[in-house]
């Protein structure tokens, strides 16, 4: 259901659009809420407490120095992500910016996601810029193989190649960012955008929240989608507090009935 302010910020957002040619989506764990996926922070997070089991940090126990130093435990937390994707598929928001990428000039698409949902719509201007849960590689050699669920493996697994550790293709807290992937936004940010897009995440790293930052600095428009208050809720331009799902499907439909 939508609030009569929401209602008249997604008129808001519908009018932009049609003047725009090149749009930005930054999408976090809320884009994928209406799938079932819990968030990790913010409203509904999946690790609000911030402590483990165990007694330490989600960020330490997720840390690539933790998968060399007991990737048993890190592995415990990495397939509790992966059990939250089980059985969920893409929901109408992944949809929707899929349509949008087919009918605007240039639309790319930023996702701090690992569950492939942006992909699987039908999304292929998409920097996963975390990687996939699903795509494992060996720590030592070239083995490399798509998972569809962890529940036939062991945890952790082990290359049938060389029995050094497999991982998943992902990047852990502590590890630096893949170049190509940043390479990529910045490139595409130099080429420049009509209005981004902030939504379902919490913004708390500075490469998700930077573009925000620069598109307000340059008087370009920002839209966020996000229940919660982030780091970008005080300077973006139209704030939509509802579900990603619903907020994109109206907007998408009012744009397409004008």
């Amino acid at each position: 259901m939508l609030t009569y302010r929401d209602e008249k910020q997604i008129n808001r957002v519908v009018e932009i659009l049609h003047r725009c040619s090149n749009i930005l989506f930054i999408t976090g764990a809320g884009v994928s809420a209406d799938s079932g996926l819990p968030t990790y922070r913010g409203i509904g997070g999946l690790y609000n407490e911030g402590q483990t089991e165990e007694g330490i940090d989600i960020e330490e126990a997720l840390s690539g120095e933790m998968m060399l130093k007991n990737p048993q435990l890190c592995w415990k937390y990495i397939g509790q992500i992966e059990k939250a994707c089980r059985g969920a598929k893409f929901n109408r928001a992944h949809e929707v910016i899929s349509e949008m990428e087919r009918h605007f000039h240039r639309l790319w698409t930023l996702t701090q996601n690992v569950d492939g949902f942006h992909r699987d719509a039908g999304s292929r201007n998409l920097i996963e810029m975390h990687g996939n849960v699903h795509q494992l590689m060996c720590t030592s050699c070239s083995w490399r193989q798509y998972v569809a669920d962890y529940s036939d493996i062991a945890l952790p697994p082990y290359c049938p190649d060389c029995g050094a550790l497999v991982r998943p293709e992902v990047v852990l807290f502590g590890e630096i960012l893949p170049m190509d992937k940043y390479y990529l936004l910045c490139e595409e940010l130099a080429q420049g955008f009509d209005i981004i897009f902030s939504v379902g995440t919490t913004s708390v790293f500075p490469y998700i929240a930077e573009p925000v930052w620069q598109a307000q600095q340059k008087h370009i428009p920002t839209v966020e989608i996000n229940p919660g208050h982030t780091e970008v809720s005080d300077i973006v331009n139209i704030k939509i507090t509802t579900a990603a799902a619903l907020a994109l499907n109206e907007i998408w439909n009012r744009y397409r009935q004008k």
